[in-house]
């Protein structure tokens, strides 16, 4: 029996403008040092931006940029006599939702110049259309997992 703590799932709310689950948890992670209305100015001004370039439903673009960026596989490293291999895994659909927003975020970030809410929109309008950097991110993942797929037996 394990000795270790149960790990407690926080439940998240849904946003109140989309009563969308994905957008909170976009949300949480645009936010820093526990300032969420700052959070929530700058995802929803970037949706707003959304709709004025693409002419589309913000929440459909962010779904799609989602969809495009969640990556199925992954490498983890597994140490197996003194050698460490990265081993190929499928992702859980927790983690890739995790992941695919950790990236268009970082992703968005990593852009200089301009305000967070159109480096954003950009980056989500991007990812919805399979490009830019997200989704780059998420194809080198996907070729470190094919290039290790020798190692799959080590994956229990």
């Amino acid at each position: 029996m394990s000795r270790r703590k149960k790990k407690v799932k926080r439940i998240i709310v849904p946003d109140f403008v989309y009563n969308n689950l994905s957008v909170a948890k976009f949300i949480n992670q645009v936010m820093r040092q526990g300032k969420k209305t700052i959070a929530r100015k700058i995802v929803y001004r970037a949706f707003d931006i959304i709709k004025e370039k693409t002419k589309k439903e913000p929440l459909e673009v962010f779904e799609q940029a989602i969809k495009n960026a969640t990556p199925l596989l992954e490498v983890k490293s597994k140490r197996i006599g003194g050698a460490t291999y990265q081993v190929p895994r499928e992702v859980r659909e927790d983690r890739a939702l995790t992941l695919a927003v950790r990236w268009i975020i970082t992703a968005a970030k990593a852009k200089k110049g301009k305000p967070m809410a159109e480096k954003l929109s950009e980056e989500l309008i991007n990812a919805s259309k399979n490009e830019g950097s997200a989704i780059k991110k998420k194809e080198d993942t996907r070729r470190m997992a094919e290039a290790n797929r020798a190692f799959a037996h080590f994956a229990w």
